[in-house]
């Protein structure tokens, strides 16, 4: 059911994602690594589980964020999912000499030698996909680096373990892998990029007469239209938009209980950016009204909080655009910001 808010787990159960799937699916078996990207909300965890699902693989799902613990990932906690998740598959009964599968006793690389063994002895390539891995950050005491220095390890040791990333914070997961960066544990190294994008207009507007039409619901084409006009092509907004219509049978019901959904989780977001930098949220406010310059920003911050140098507010600029809350793009020549999900942007307004 397309309008159901859980991960999707069946090929059939998607919409629309084909092209994304098969390639995700081609990507797990024949690349080391594959980095699956995509702002919130897109059914970046809804297409892994039917990718780790459809292909012949042994699928280990992880979200990163249950690691978290006091806002850090927790070692024990990441080796218990791990180690919960292999007792699931039945990799239990494949061992190491003098390796217990306990989380205290045992390290990244161990666990990661019994995954590869399990696949040599299967002919089945076994895939680590880990969500929201921008989070591994918070690992160790040196920024996750040693749990790069594990993958790096596996990827020159192992023919049958492959490494799925997937995050909704582009930039930060891009800096975190560290591809490019000559002093970073997995430069240099063979990956795959995919990027699920939000679904175009006229997409946004035939997922929702699907979804109506599988629970067997007529709805005018204006309520589609100003769903769409609302809330974009963001997936995870249109189903729960689908959601609320087809238990309240209203329009105007369900977009304003989208809304109010809406505002409590960015709400709950912008707190955790809040207390990094509040200059975070006066950026996003000035661009949601409309100074989306880099001059008429920094206008509307320094009315707000006081001076700040052009370059700390390039820098909080940069940063915001790494974690996929903004955009930069050009406009007559001139280079603006926009919010990247609509949704996001009306919160930030009213907020």
């Amino acid at each position: 059911m397309l309008f159901d808010p859980r991960p999707k787990e069946k090929r059939e159960e998607l919409f629309d994602r084909e092209k994304e799937l098969s390639e995700l699916m081609h990507s797990l078996v024949n690349y080391p690594i594959t980095v699956l990207l995509g702002i919130r909300r897109t059914g970046k965890s809804s297409i892994i589980r039917v990718s780790l699902n459809e292909s012949d693989v042994v699928g280990i799902y992880i979200d990163v964020r249950r690691a978290m613990r006091g806002g850090r990932i927790s070692d024990e906690k990441l080796k218990t999912q791990l180690l919960g998740t292999i007792r699931r598959v039945k990799i239990k009964e494949i061992s190491l000499p003098g390796i217990k599968l306990e989380p205290i006793s045992i390290d990244l690389p161990d666990i990661f030698d019994v995954l590869n063994s399990y696949g040599k002895k299967r002919k089945r390539v076994v895939v680590l996909a880990f969500d929201e891995a921008q989070y591994f950050r918070f690992y160790g005491a040196r920024g996750g680096e040693d749990f790069l220095l594990a993958v790096a390890y596996s990827y020159d040791s192992h023919e049958w373990l492959r490494f799925l990333f997937s995050g909704s914070e582009v930039g930060l997961l891009h800096d975190f892998l560290g591809f490019e960066d000559s002093k970073a544990p997995l430069f240099g190294r063979i990956y795959n990029e995919i990027t699920l994008e939000p679904f175009p207009r006229d997409l946004s507007v035939e997922f929702l007469k699907e979804g109506f039409r599988e629970v067997k619901i007529d709805v005018p084409e204006e309520h589609l239209e100003e769903a769409v006009e609302n809330l974009d092509g963001i997936p995870g907004w249109l189903v729960e938009y689908g959601y609320h219509y087809v238990h309240t049978k209203d329009h105007r019901k369900a977009l304003e209980r989208t809304f109010r959904s809406a505002q409590s989780l960015i709400r709950s977001e912008l707190a955790e950016l809040e207390k990094r930098s509040e200059r975070y949220l006066g950026i996003l406010k000035a661009i949601s009204l409309g100074m989306n310059r880099w001059s008429k920003i920094k206008e509307y911050v320094e009315v707000k909080y006081g001076p700040i140098t052009n370059a700390r507010l390039s820098a909080l600029l940069k940063n915001l655009e790494k974690m996929s809350w903004i955009k930069a793009e050009l406009q007559n020549g001139k280079k603006t910001y926009k919010i990247v999900d609509p949704v996001v942007e009306k919160v930030i307004r009213g907020f």
